[in-house]
């Protein structure tokens, strides 16, 4: 997983010299039409990388409707 940083109360992510908000990579995750791959592609994180994202900064019962929702989704995996 990419290392998160606290900036002036933002959370970011750094990935070779871009930055990008975990709320905001936690909108895409949310969003039934981004799939895992699309993110990959935008942020260089991967499947496992974003669901531990989604677990450390969601609350339980809220990760626990995300994973149910994603889990079999075909628009959230492309390959499928």
């Amino acid at each position: 997983m990419k290392n998160a940083d606290v900036v002036k109360g933002e959370k970011i992510l750094k990935m070779d010299d871009n930055k990008l908000d975990i709320d905001s990579l936690i909108e895409m995750a949310w969003c039934d039409k981004t799939s895992f791959e699309s993110i990959k592609v935008q942020t260089g994180l991967a499947e496992k990388d974003v669901i531990k994202i989604m677990r450390s900064n969601l609350k339980k019962t809220s990760f626990r409707v995300w994973r149910e929702r994603v889990y079999g989704r075909k628009a959230k995996h492309d390959k499928r």
